[in-house]
């Protein structure tokens, strides 16, 4: 997922049956001692706090707790979303089947129950996976939660991809006959998709068209928090989301603002997880970066997007003892590259695509996305920190500085001496902006002239980069991206970049359009393939793979470095969410 998570494997799926009470969620604690954080002391819990425990754990209730973001998400709806960042915040209002335990760093990367009561049943060798709820279960309405919401929730955002194209469609691909069924919105039966099957009001039953080894992280995923159909308004049900969590829609003004209030429907006897400590919760939009930065570092809201403090904060921070001390500095498993258009001429030529790689800074870029501190220079697909990583430079230069001969040698072995493209980034990322302006210099140098294309986050996979289409109308060859695992292996960072099942006409995050049958096979086989140790062996050779079709650029291998703001609870770094504070429980001490 883009910006989302990268999570370490953990085993023994169904020995996981619950998670305990409040202790579970402040274990390995720091109480309130961050500046201002609620005893009144001035005394700093020390960088890097929050990747290790809960800095500022309290139980206390009430006040507002503000997040801000520079843009707008691409949505609120759980079923048409994939930032990681609204992954993390949509927990509060709708609950999946299964989810992630609050905790530090990889302690947050264990998978437990959330609307199930227990972790999937596996059967017929991975291919069908039976899931049971928890009793009691209602919405912010009253109404009862049922099985057959589920079901539903998981069609519309799933086969419905000319209306909600927003979210990633594993359900689409592995699903029986998931290649067939047009959706909710053209199926006019209440039969549905005969491959999720619901017995009971408490039941749902998942048939897969082969085997999947890791479905319960899949199910983690907001797809499938419940939606009741006689609610459901298309693309509309973003403005009267039905909540499932702790929290409900109080006001929505689309690009302006969003305030959650108490579900006074949610009941703590079915949801270990959850606290509810804040009264309420206010997202923010369209908020410059440099404001945020001040806000946080004021103590007056959380950075939503959690990719960090823009470079001037970073500056001050990072040289001041007494602020670096309010900082976590922390791997987000996630990888910050650049694809290459292996549709888009001449980038349909290896020989093109490995002109690019040669002739790229790393190091430059690496400085201008804030230095090492915010990434190490990658050189695979892989993160070092998700599973079936192997260390490989195919496209090895002096210092990681780029080798404009080299380029120049594969440009001809292309039959270019000199190609012309444009590049895309995200308007309201200065950084991304900053990296591609310096890729752009380094190409220039090997006879790639590159032009800056600059488009808004909430709209990069809708309406531009996401759009093959729009990318062959404006000669688009090359993509500023960052990606994070969707869940906890190799294939959960590698199969929405990189199977050709994966492009779609709007919402494609597989944006080197790459489809070459070995690595689809390859990926196939690893998802099927029970043995850990052999499984993560595929993913390396699909790393390796990728790299040999020189199919995208690996740039850094990323790193946040987020201000802890006082007057917040709870505050954890969870690898779960791509380093980002864990948005499930946290309060106020400002009332």
């Amino acid at each position: 997922m883009e910006g989302k998570q990268t999570i370490m494997r953990r085993s023994a799926l169904a020995a996981i049956a619950a998670v305990g009470t409040v202790s579970l969620v402040l274990s390995g604690c720091s109480k309130a001692e961050d500046n201002g954080n609620g005893d009144g002391s001035n005394k700093s819990a020390g960088a890097d706090a929050a990747t290790k425990g809960v800095v500022n754990a309290s139980d206390a209730k009430g006040g507002t707790v503000t997040y801000e973001y520079s843009d707008v998400p691409d949505s609120f709806d759980p079923g048409n979303t994939y930032y990681g960042y609204m992954f993390n915040l949509s927990r509060l209002y709708a609950r999946p089947l299964m989810t992630y335990k609050p905790g530090a760093g990889d302690a947050g990367n264990e998978l437990v129950p959330d609307l199930a009561s227990a972790p999937g049943e596996p059967s017929d060798g991975g291919k069908t996976w039976t899931y049971k709820l928890r009793e009691g279960l209602k919405y912010d309405d009253g109404t009862p939660i049922t099985s057959k919401d589920v079901k539903y929730a998981v069609e519309r955002s799933n086969f419905a991809r000319d209306v909600l194209s927003l979210g990633p469609n594993y359900f689409q691909q592995f699903l029986e006959g998931g290649e067939k069924y047009k959706g909710p919105y053209k199926d006019k039966s209440d039969k549905g998709l005969a491959s999720i099957e619901t017995p009971d009001d408490t039941t749902i039953v998942f048939k897969l068209n082969r085997s999947f080894q890791e479905f319960d992280y899949l199910v983690a995923q907001p797809q499938t928090a419940p939606v009741p159909k006689a609610k459901d308004t298309g693309v509309d049900y973003v403005k009267n989301v039905v909540s499932s969590g702790s929290y409900k829609f109080e006001s929505y003004e689309e690009g302006k603002e969003v305030v959650l209030v108490r579900n006074e429907n949610w009941d703590a006897a079915t949801d270990p997880l959850r606290k509810q400590y804040a009264d309420k919760i206010v997202v923010k939009m369209k908020v410059n970066a440099e404001t945020i930065d001040q806000d946080v570092r004021a103590g007056k809201a959380i950075d939503l997007g959690g990719g960090g403090v823009q470079a001037a904060t970073q500056a001050e921070v990072v040289g001041d003892p007494d602020l670096k001390a309010n900082t976590d500095n922390t791997y987000g498993g996630r990888l910050v590259y650049m694809a290459i258009n292996t549709k888009l001429a001449p980038f349909d030529k290896v020989e093109c695509r490995k002109a690019v790689q040669y002739a790229v800074d790393k190091n430059s870029v690496q400085t201008a996305l804030g230095g090492p501190i915010r990434g190490d220079i990658a050189t695979t697909v892989l993160p070092p920190d998700i599973p079936g990583y192997k260390k490989s430079d195919l496209y090895a230069t002096t210092d990681s500085k780029g080798d404009a001969a080299k380029a120049k040698e594969q440009l001809k072995a292309c039959g270019k001496n000199t190609i012309s493209t444009n590049i895309s980034a995200r308007s309201d990322r200065p950084q991304e902006i900053a990296a591609a302006t310096a890729i752009i210099n380094s190409l220039k140098a090997a006879g790639i002239n590159a032009t800056l294309k600059q488009y808004p986050s909430g709209k990069y996979f809708t309406d531009s980069a996401g759009v093959p289409q729009f990318n062959k109308k404006q000669n688009i060859g090359l993509h500023m991206m960052q990606w994070g695992a969707d869940w906890p292996s190799g294939y959960g960072f590698l199969q929405q970049i990189l199977h050709g099942d994966a492009i779609g006409e709007s919402g494609n995050t597989n944006l080197s359009q790459l489809d070459n049958a070995d690595i689809n096979s390859m990926l196939e086989k690893a998802i099927a393939t029970e043995d850990e140790t052999e499984r993560n062996g595929l993913y390396a050779e699909i790393d390796n793979k990728t790299m040999e079709e020189a199919a995208l650029v690996p740039l850094t291998y990323f790193k946040v470095l987020l201000y802890r703001p006082a007057g917040f609870t709870n505050l954890v770094s969870t690898a779960a969410f791509s380093g980002q504070y864990d948005y499930l429980n946290i309060g106020t001490t400002k009332k």
